[in-house]
């Protein structure tokens, strides 16, 4: 997958400060070797949790 290395901060709703922020395909990769989810799946409350996991983010859906 080829992945453009420009940070994508307008749309970037993450909180929480690392290397990767508004860089999406190098987010959603570390998210996923993680067994996770980025932030921008969330809610804007349920981001600031930093609870990235599928269980949480499947919770938040009912």
């Amino acid at each position: 997958m080829e992945c453009h290395q420009s940070r994508n901060l307008k749309n970037c709703n993450c909180t929480y400060d690392c290397e990767r922020k508004g860089m999406c395909c190098e987010c959603i990769a570390h998210h996923r070797r993680a067994g996770e989810l980025p932030a921008c799946y969330f809610s804007e409350s349920a981001e600031k949790t930093y609870d990235r996991s599928i269980e949480f983010y499947l919770k938040q859906k009912k």
